[in-house]
């Protein structure tokens, strides 16, 4: 398996996030210390177009074999083509075929060991499945909660015209999942062949983990929270205290 760290240093909702210092170590720090604890993963690499990034990640154990091209780092360069580069320059460089891409972002951190041996095991148990997205249940279900501004008043956002359900109870509307961004699985001849990565068009399974290690940080206010659940103990990253136990020692 060939896990990608993908880093790029522009950002429009908090600048240089994903070097920002986290619960005392960068952000992309959690990814890296994450991958050393996951004996499925051949190989992890740090796709970057900086290299003030290369030079963090590598003082903090990570691997930094290429640069990506600056045209694959722009605001609005979709993950295929990344993953594809890195695919492609990791298989090249070491003459052998990968059978798995991991990727992992480094603003979703709050990943465990045991949630990448859970996504293998429901990858491998569904053939046909091109890959497992990590996802959490809601603080809230959208389609009982979200209204939208209608010709006159508010109307359901959810609301389909051509169903006759209506939800008086928030118990009885079907359950509805987010994307947490903290891990997706897929199999290496998708990523490389699919040429654009569709989770809705092409079958994905999904991996549950408990909605308090959902952690997906866009801006500042993402950033507080989820630092204040980390350093308080609500969400748990182990491999802070081994950094913590060396320090001492």
């Amino acid at each position: 398996m060939l896990a990608v760290i993908p880093a790029r240093l522009g950002s429009k909702g908090l600048a240089r996030k994903n070097i920002l210092i986290f619960a005392g170590l960068p952000m992309i720090a959690h990814s890296i210390k994450f991958a050393g604890m996951c004996p499925e993963i051949g190989r992890c690499v740090v796709s970057t177009e900086s290299e003030e990034i290369a030079e963090i990640a590598r003082a903090h154990g990570g691997d930094v074999p290429f640069l990506r091209p600056a045209e694959l780092a722009a605001d609005d360069s979709p993950t295929s083509p990344v993953l594809q580069h890195a695919l492609h320059q990791v298989e090249q460089q070491e003459g052998k075929t990968y059978g798995s891409i991991l990727l992992l972002q480094p603003t979703s951190p709050a990943r465990l060991p045991p949630d990448l041996t859970q996504a293998i095991t429901i990858l491998e148990a569904d053939t046909s499945a091109a890959g497992v997205v990590a996802v959490a249940e809601t603080t809230f279900n959208p389609r009982y909660v979200c209204v939208q501004q209608g010709t006159e008043a508010l109307k359901m956002a959810f609301a389909d015209a051509n169903s006759d359900e209506h939800y008086e109870r928030r118990q009885n509307v079907p359950g509805v999942y987010r994307i947490t961004g903290s891990l997706y699985l897929w199999r290496r001849d998708y990523v490389h062949q699919c040429g654009e990565i569709n989770l809705d068009r092409d079958r994905h399974r999904l991996l549950l983990i408990p909605k308090e290690r959902v952690i997906d940080i866009d801006d500042l206010f993402d950033f507080r929270v989820a630092e204040l659940a980390v350093t308080s103990g609500i969400c748990a990253l182990p491999w802070l205290s081994t950094e913590q136990g060396a320090a001492k020692a």
